[in-house]
């Protein structure tokens, strides 16, 4: 578990690089949540809690839970969040292997329902502004709730910025001159992506995850976004966009690769990775929230 940890560092250092110190902030926090929601639920059912706590997947579920929501995500969203994925998605289910459902990812999606304005405000990466956060206005935000009214701030990421360009009948071609975009994907977004992907060959060449599942949710989704846009490119992104702009990577070497949530045969890895990945291009074409 330590070993995914070390994965994630790269795409951690970067996330903290372009959208500022509420990336290690929420990490922090998330941590010291898991840890302690986790000790409780350990003492109410009677368990010993040095060997849980001290595993790292309770660490590891709330870093991937905290690299998930906004650097400006108010400290109660993350304790609300990381109870959920904790007591409920994990514990409920009788702990450890015995849910059915990633803890990290079901405590995203329920701050995503219960307070979705509240993650959703993202560094404005476009260079339009000269304002920038400084540490002691990010730590404002997430500890006082400040209200978001700085330029450096957007509710746009590139991925919801093309989505509302295409329901306005705008080209991909004219959206993408927009600065909010890089070389073939988010500005800033692409780093990242690298970086974990970089993590999760690291896993693989480690024998801590196989290959299976990862290569089927970026093939399936680099397939399935290439015919579409070899249809019609003027309204479907390029495969490389959808593969380097958001949580694309992170999902396919850390989510998607869940031991406890995941398919265990050879056979069900190849399909439920090729069911995540043509799920993830059908939300992010056709779906409320991509």
């Amino acid at each position: 578990m330590h070993k995914i940890l070390y994965a994630l560092i790269p795409g951690i250092i970067l996330s903290t690089y372009y959208f500022g110190i509420g990336i290690l902030i929420n990490c922090l926090l998330a941590v010291a949540f898991a840890l302690i929601f986790e000790a409780l639920v350990l003492i109410l059912r009677k368990k010993a809690i040095r060997p849980v706590i001290t595993d790292g997947t309770a660490i590891i579920t709330a870093i991937l839970f905290a690299l998930t929501i906004s650097p400006y995500t108010p400290w109660w969203v993350s304790f609300t969040g990381i109870a959920f994925a904790v007591v409920v998605a994990k514990h409920l289910f009788g702990g450890l292997g015995s849910n059915p459902f990633n803890p990290a990812m079901a405590g995203y999606i329920f701050v995503l329902l219960s307070f979705p304005i509240q993650i959703a405000y993202w560094p404005d990466l476009t260079g339009f502004t000269e304002q920038e956060l400084t540490i002691r206005q990010n730590i404002s935000i997430i500890f006082s709730g400040l209200p978001i009214e700085l330029d450096a701030i957007t509710g746009a990421t590139p991925l919801t910025n093309m989505k509302l360009e295409l329901d306005l009948m705008n080209m991909v071609s004219e959206i993408e001159s927009n600065p909010l975009y890089g070389s073939f994907g988010g500005k800033g977004w692409e780093s990242i992506a690298l970086a974990y992907l970089a993590g999760g060959i690291f896993l693989i060449i480690n024998k801590i995850i196989r290959w299976e599942i990862p290569l089927c949710v970026v093939g399936s989704i680099f397939l399935v976004s290439l015919l579409f846009n070899f249809i019609d490119n003027d309204v479907y992104p390029s495969a490389l966009f959808h593969l380097f702009t958001g949580g694309t990577m992170l999902c396919a070497f850390f989510i998607a690769t869940d031991p406890a949530s995941s398919s265990t045969t050879p056979k069900g890895k190849i399909l439920y990775g090729l069911g995540v990945g043509l799920l993830i291009y059908i939300i992010r074409t056709w779906g409320g929230y991509p």
